[in-house]
């Protein structure tokens, strides 16, 4: 794994609209975001499933707050108006319909005017899956044993139809996992 800069060029953006709040991250994995994030003075509350890299991030960013759970339970400062969240790579898991509800549930835990910065997975991700495999659904096949989402552009209309407006979306690629990675990075509001 090589370092992954993307959240460089939203530093800016995510320090004028975190500046009295939180950020929260959601799949912060071993913390390399989290440690990111706190060394532009951000304060930072994340989560991630796997302990192990639960552990990794702690160490990595210790003035982080942590959790170990899943983007299925109640997210730490839901209900609290967060100023931006921040999911790099982690909301591909669910069939769509719990993906729909996922991302409502982001936007219901966002302040108004609040920023979602995401990363997910491309239908142009072949090397890690999106083709190849036994499909379960549309764009969402069985790799290696897990279920994992895929997104082409409709399913981004899809999912930031209703309540959000989109800052930008980009197709983009990075080299973080050795072989070439296709993703889209998404900047989305909460929509009054």
């Amino acid at each position: 794994m090589t370092e992954d800069p993307w959240l460089d060029r939203w530093l800016p953006t995510i320090e004028a609209r975190a500046r009295t709040g939180r950020v929260l991250e959601v799949g912060c994995g071993a913390g390399h975001d989290t440690e990111t994030l706190l060394r532009a003075g951000l304060r930072v509350v994340a989560f991630d499933i796997a302990a192990e890299q639960v552990q990794a991030a702690r160490l990595r960013a210790p003035g982080a707050e942590i959790h170990c759970q899943s983007v299925l339970d109640r997210f730490p400062l839901e209900g609290t108006g967060v100023p931006v969240i921040v999911a790099s790579l982690s909301l591909h898991y669910f069939p769509w319909a719990q993906t729909m509800q996922l991302f409502d549930r982001l936007r219901q835990t966002l302040a108004a005017d609040g920023l979602l910065l995401c990363r997910l997975n491309s239908t142009d991700d072949h090397h890690f899956g999106a083709s190849g495999h036994a499909e379960i659904e549309r764009h969402y096949y069985r790799v290696r044993g897990q279920p994992k989402r895929f997104f082409d552009r409709e399913d981004l209309d899809a999912l930031f139809a209703a309540g959000w407006r989109i800052v930008s979306i980009q197709h983009a690629h990075t080299g973080k996992y050795v072989a070439t990675k296709a993703l889209w990075e998404v900047a989305a509001e909460r929509a009054a």
